[in-house]
């Protein structure tokens, strides 16, 4: 059931106010990928680096929002959809108040990825496809999750028996099983600089 008699309030202090007082634009970084290409990992490590610059960030990772605001939602295409749904929502909310946010999660349809895009201003939404072929993925399985796919035990697993859409024209594409880690950091921090977002740092 949807809410009703509800209103909106403005604040008196808007987005750009807090983008000038942090001295950087806001966005959303959204980490996109197979599970095991390195999501997770490469957000904490442009988090760092951003951190270093004097960026206002926060990270939204898959794992950790299913453990809180998503508890209540499986891995069915329509919890996913309401999963990615949330995280866009409170992704929003972060870019509203001036912050980077940086997500890692699946997300493995096209079209609710659009669907988070469309919630901000065009330059808001950057688009980070982690890609990394399925093998080195399964080879990689930090959480064991391919082996119980391919078991049985998980059912609906991306990458398996689920799909994965790639993105069709991302911002960034980051290949997880062909460079270093330090190298797809510099490819994201190189990309926000050249296109205003932030400055870089000095050494």
């Amino acid at each position: 059931m949807k809410s009703t008699n509800i209103t909106w309030h403005d604040a008196q202090v808007t987005k750009e106010n807090r983008q000038r007082l942090n001295n950087h634009k806001s966005a959303i970084l959204w980490f996109t990928g197979l599970s095991g290409a390195g999501k997770s990992t490469l957000s904490v490590a442009v988090e760092k680096e951003l951190y270093s610059m004097g960026i206002h960030t926060y990270i939204l990772d898959g794992d950790n929002v299913r453990h809180g605001l998503n508890n209540n939602l499986g891995f069915s295409p329509e919890d996913r959809t309401e999963n990615i749904r949330r995280i866009g929502e409170v992704s929003k909310l972060f870019t509203d108040a001036g912050v980077m946010a940086l997500t890692a999660f699946i997300s493995p349809y096209r079209e609710d990825r659009n669907m988070v895009r469309e919630l901000v201003n065009k330059d808001e939404f950057i688009e980070i496809y982690v890609k990394c072929d399925l093998e080195e993925c399964e080879k990689r399985d930090p959480k064991g999750l391919y082996k119980k796919a391919r078991s049985g035990e998980i059912k609906g697993f991306t990458g398996i028996d689920a799909p994965y859409e790639e993105p069709s024209a991302p911002e960034v594409t980051v290949e997880t099983d062909k460079q270093p880690l330090e190298k797809s950091v510099e490819q994201v921090i190189d990309y926000l600089i050249q296109n205003g977002y932030v400055r870089k740092k000095n050494n």
